[in-house]
């Protein structure tokens, strides 16, 4: 059977075989690497089922996969995976009087939870990748989260599931009584044969169950059998749960649901260092809490250093470890009598702790974004080696947690695995860490083989379970009889056999699992290609390959909730137009094994198509992968010494042909939105192409003088787009900067950043380009000029692109120090000094850049000083991220980002509020939609204050018909047959 075309000919979804498909899913958070037969993301629940039918009858291994960030391993194999994400993310139904609810695998936590919010109801278990972890994936984890403490793990909250054995048995599965399960058997058929050798199971194996199995609140590692008991109802599905797609495939669920609880309190408590935290756990336990956290003084210091939750961190008390300590309920007061009993009885304590109430919401989700922002703080810590899954989640009883946390320390110690952060659900006895195993040489896998076993015997010794929350997979499956116990692990193959006797679900997994050092994403072959590159990646020891590597596979980017990151994935729900799916592709390009064509891979290069270089990644990933820069280097070397899609001539090089325009800027408006000019330039009919501006920026500036000011002088930056399209931003902004004591200067010379040449992968342009504008600047580099940048992308250049494309150029450093927004320059110079009250509502569009390098709370502050009362909106990118949007294949995705958040925000703004937008593809992106608001520069608003006007924006008009028709033929001929020609001739 050729499998693909039968998947494509049964399957209404979409089925993929390519290389790129395969590599996008090879791996999930985990050590391990598994390249898939192939990948299918059915449209519907019955689109699936048919799926699973030809893998059947074509004996084909099946892995049902959710939002893919497991971290022992069990989303990852050679199968046929099914993404259930993209499609099957229903909300069935909702019961709100049973607080029940039926729902389809794919959905994701947060946007449930959102869907449920109406109906003041949520799903309990939390895990810390809420934004993208699905349903789905928490049944067959059993995921837990910081929440289990009050609401207990997923299987406590799965009522039924509708399941799917490979052979093809369907049925909805649940508790059992006894009539219930003489029906089921007097019905024949498989499922009857289900549920003998379950009770068969059960009956045999029924001392061992009740005596091997840890009666603790954190035991995840192994099946449920014990959901078979006759105490606890004979339930098939609860027995399922946590079985990781190597029993059935889950088409649909019937969970509990809880109540939101709108009253909350957080009580820090901070102790000597992390053990005595654990071991105050028991005495704070009886107060009820809804979750107990606990974090070390190295996950504190390695957040503070990468400037995470700096503020909330910043009131800690004294301490080396902490416990936070959260209450909720329905009512406030009780909620705060409930947090103040436990310091009541904790201060007549001995050793008591410092105590902290963390009053402000803001602060206090700080502080649970930085604790669930764990992993990606301790995989990368700027002093030693990356760190690593592979003992990350056991759990011990909360009583013997601190005894447990000192010899687990001491093991640490004596394999030299220093410096791990331990944190975790300490109320429940869970501890988290990333060990830093050296995965890459013979010796060193060994040695994490040898800790493995001996951190098994240690968590066993104490009554714990080898995992706590993620699962077995195959990085604890082979270590299951340390914990159980031969005759419990044979129970467990017996439950394999029986629900899957040709061992095609998610085979190597759990039962027969394949040991814990194979199929390592590293191990002790690894050796990427290691290829020259543009970029110096400095955070990556210089080399590519370590930055393409970077991703840990939390999902973060595939959420739909908040941050920049990742628009394209908003827009398509794509695995590789996420950041994780294209970092893979990276990774499997540089691996070589799947993609064996390179720099000229075609697979990579659709992957990184859609990605609108946002640099959202950058501040928004946990481990800060920064796709766009990865995206330029690959362009630069895809390209080389080809000819090159248009818009990268027409648009990457916006700077030349801004310069010719400036000629005769008239003539060039009158020709630049005909269709054929757009069809040559590669620019979507559907966009309007911005009008040059009758006068440059540079000419007003070297036509005045500027007073002397007080605070001395500052260099005003021409940006491509100020200078050439918006000039009256530069000059609202020179009003601004003289208003507030500035001397404002410009360039002697033509000078530009290089953006458009970098984002298009134009390298070797862009660093000629960068090199003229530092020697056109080493006057003000000499003498520490600040520069002052209007155009938050050109900014960013300056502050992170050039001084890693120019790395160790000294002037490249000295830029980017010296770069400043105008709020910046204003806040840190001219800290007295105020323009006339501005007194207006506002929203606020953050440039990506701004939003992803420079940062945007200092302009936030300095609107507020300034009176205006702004709203900063969390919608995400615009959509049209400099040419991206403009270009004609990327028109529809461009549009789907913007509406995504950002228009809708500002069709519910009202006309009379003001919309801020400094950058200016977001000014355009707004000004080409059917909102009525027109954007605005900051400086256009200061400056309007000064002179106390009301705010409006300066645009250079279009030009009449007759000028447009008058014109026509001589502007194609005159301007853009001339200019193709040259590119023609330059791309041979």
């Amino acid at each position: 059977m050729d499998l693909a075309a039968e998947l494509r000919r049964t399957v209404h979804g979409e089925v993929r075989f390519d290389a790129g498909s395969r590599a996008a899913y090879s791996t999930d958070g985990s050590n391990y690497r598994q390249v898939p037969i192939g990948v299918v993301v059915p449209k519907t629940v019955e689109d699936a089922v048919r799926a699973i039918k030809v893998c059947h009858e074509a004996g084909v291994p099946v892995l049902s996969r959710g939002g893919g960030t497991s971290l022992a391993g069990q989303c990852c194999n050679e199968a046929v995976v099914l993404d259930w994400t993209k499609y099957c993310t229903r909300l069935d139904t909702v019961d709100v009087a049973a607080k029940t609810a039926i729902v389809e695998p794919g959905i994701a936590l947060d946007p449930l939870n959102d869907q449920l919010s109406s109906h003041q109801l949520m799903v309990g278990p939390k895990p810390s990748t809420h934004v993208s972890c699905t349903i789905g994936g928490m049944i067959g984890n059993n995921s837990c989260g910081s929440t289990a403490q009050a609401y207990g793990k997923m299987v406590d909250s799965v009522i039924r599931l509708e399941i799917l054995t490979h052979d093809g048995c369907r049925a909805w599965v649940g508790e059992t009584d006894d009539a219930e399960y003489e029906r089921v058997v007097a019905a024949g058929g498989r499922l009857a044969e289900l549920y003998r050798g379950m009770r068969e199971i059960r009956d045999t194996y029924m001392q061992d169950i009740r005596t091997r199995y840890p009666k603790i609140p954190r035991r995840v590692s192994g099946y449920n059998l014990d959901s078979l008991l006759p105490e606890n109802g004979f339930n098939v599905a609860k027995a399922l749960v946590g079985s990781e797609s190597t029993l059935v495939t889950v088409l649909r669920a019937e969970i509990r649901l809880v109540d939101v609880l709108p009253a909350r309190t957080l009580v820090v408590l901070g102790f000597p260092d992390i053990t005595a935290a654990a071991d105050c756990v028991p005495h704070i336990l009886p107060h009820n809490p809804v979750a107990l956290e606990g974090v070390d003084e190295q996950l504190v210091q390695l957040e503070h250093s990468e400037h995470v939750a700096e503020q909330a961190i910043k009131q800690l008390p004294k301490g080396s470890g902490w416990l936070m300590v959260q209450f909720a309920g329905k009512d406030q007061e009780a909620v705060d009598k409930q947090a103040q009993a436990l310091c009541n009885d904790l201060h007549r304590k001995p050793n008591a702790p410092d105590v902290s109430f963390l009053d402000d919401p803001s602060r206090e989700e700080e502080l649970w974004q930085a604790r669930e922002a764990g992993l990606g703080a301790t995989a990368y810590p700027p002093q030693g080696p990356e760190t690593h899954e592979g003992w990350e989640d056991a759990a011990v009883p909360p009583e013997k947690l601190g005894d447990y946390l000192r010899e687990f320390r001491n093991l640490l110690e004596r394999y030299e695995y220093e410096n791990a952060s331990l944190y975790g659900h300490f109320g429940q006895g869970c501890v988290h860490t990333r060990i830093p195993f050296d995965l890459k040489t013979a010796d060193g896998v060994a040695r994490y083989r040898r800790f493995a076993k001996d951190s098994a015997e240690l968590v066993v010794s104490f009554g714990g379970s080898l995992s706590g929350e993620h699962g077995d997979g195959q990085s604890r499956g082979e270590l299951l009889p340390v914990m159980f116990g031969n005759r419990v692990v044979e129970a467990f193959g017996k439950m394999k056999a029986l629900f899957d006797p040709d061992d095609l679900m998610n085979p190597g997994k759990v039962v027969h699992p394949h040991r814990l050092d194979e199929n390592l994403r590293q191990g002790s072959d690894y050796r990427p290609w290691e290829p020259a590159t543009n970029f110096a990646y400095p955070d990556d020891d210089n080399r590519f390959a370590n930055a393409a590597a970077r991703c840990v596979g939390v999902g973060k980017c595939r959420g739909h909730e908040s941050g920049v990151m990742c628009p394209s994935y908003r827009a398509t729900r794509e695995e590789e137009h996420s950041t994780r799916g294209r970092a893979r592709l990276l990774f499997e390009m540089l691996n070589g094994s799947v993609i064996t064509d390179g720099w000229r891979s075609e697979a990579v290069n659709d992957a990184l198509d859609l990605c609108l270089a946002c640099k959202g990644c950058k501040s928004d990933c946990p481990v800060n992968v920064d796709m766009a820069t990865y995206k330029a280097e690959f362009l630069s070397h895809h390209y080389e010494g080809r000819l090159r899609p248009i818009a990268h001539y027409s648009m990457g090089w916006l700077p030349l042909w801004a310069r010719i325009a400036a000629l005769a800027p008239s003539l060039v408006n009158s020709v630049s939105n005909l269709r054929l000019v757009k069809l040559l330039g590669g620019i979507a009919p559907q966009r309007e192409t911005p009008l040059f501006a009758r006068q440059r920026l540079v000419k007003w500036l070297r036509g005045r003088t500027s007073p002397a000011g007080q605070r001395g002088k500052v260099l005003l930056w021409p940006d491509t787009f100020t200078n050439n399209f918006h000039p009256a931003i530069g000059q609202a902004a020179t009003q601004v900067l003289e208003a507030a004591g500035f001397e404002v200067v410009s360039p002697e010379r033509t000078v530009c950043c290089g953006l458009t040449w970098i984002s298009t992968g134009q390298l070797a342009t862009a660093r000629r380009v960068a090199r003229r504008t530092l020697d056109a600047l080493r006057p003000q580099l000499r003498d520490g000029t600040p520069i002052v940048v209007l155009e938050p992308s050109c900014a960013a250049v300056f502050r992170d692109d050039l001084p890693n494309l120019l790395h160790g150029d000294q002037d490249a450093h000295r830029l980017a120090h010296q770069t400043k927004t105008l709020a910046e320059i204003l806040t840190e110079q001219a800290p007295d000094w105020r323009p006339p009250t501005v007194g207006r509502r506002a929203v606020a569009q953050p440039h990506c850049h701004h939003h992803a390098v420079l940062g945007f709370d200092t302009d936030e502050k300095l609107m507020r000083q300034y009176g205006i009362d702004v709203d900063v909106l969390d919608a995400g990118c615009c959509g049209l991220a400099g040419n991206f949007g403009f270009e004609k294949e990327h028109y529809d995705v461009s549009m789907a980002c913007a509406e995504d958040k950002l228009l809708p925000e500002l069709r519910q703004a009202g006309e009379a509020t003001l919309v801020l937008a400094d950058g200016f593809s977001c000014r355009t992106q707004i000004d080409q939609s059917d909102v009525n608001q027109k954007p605005m520069h900051l400086a256009e608003v200061l400056a309007a204050a000064i002179h106390g006007t009301q705010p409006q924006p300066e645009r250079p008009s279009a030009p009449g018909r007759a000028a447009r028709t008058a014109v026509t033929v001589a502007g194609v001929a005159a301007v853009t047959a001339p200019a193709l020609a040259w590119l023609f001739r330059r791309s041979r």
